[in-house]
């Protein structure tokens, strides 16, 4: 399952840890994503969207 946001396409990114004394080691930075049951064309689905775009208001969680 890719880490990506189903609705903006944000991905995981890769940058640097850096210590004390600057040592850099390779890490990704991914994307805080969570599934969520969304209706889509009368559907209720199940997306993998980031919390930004949840915070957004770009997608409606489904009322349990």
């Amino acid at each position: 399952m890719a880490a990506r946001c189903a609705v903006c396409g944000k991905g995981p990114q890769t940058g640097f840890t850096v210590s004390h004394s600057h040592r850099r080691t390779k890490r990704s930075f991914r994307p805080n994503l969570q599934s969520v049951r969304t209706t889509i064309d009368g559907e209720n689905t199940r997306l993998r969207v980031c919390v930004k775009c949840l915070k957004a208001g770009k997608v409606q969680r489904v009322a349990a």
